[in-house]
């Protein structure tokens, strides 16, 4: 049983260190010039990037703004949220 516990250690590790992306997904009431600001500050997107993006979330309805291991993602996924856009890691 120990080792059945240890492999299911290792994969939880493994899902933290694989690719992830940080989606952004489109709302009614942020404003794009404040989607674009939280892109840049948090994500470290150029200004053209970050309305890129805020057009795609517009339109389609999300898009991936930032990738990276999960562990990397919780951050911006944390400000994001609390600067109450919708966001998940995926």
């Amino acid at each position: 049983m120990s080792q059945e516990q240890h492999k299911s250690d290792f994969q939880s590790e493994e899902l933290l260190e694989e690719n992830k992306s940080l989606i952004l997904f489109n709302d009614d009431f942020n404003t794009f010039d404040f989607v674009i600001s939280t892109l840049v500050e948090v994500c470290d997107h150029e200004p053209l990037q970050a309305e890129q993006c805020a057009l795609i979330v517009h339109y389609k309805g999300k898009c991936p703004v930032k990738s990276g291991t999960y562990n990397e993602l919780k951050p911006a996924f944390t400000e994001m949220s609390n600067r109450d856009l919708t966001v998940a890691i995926d």
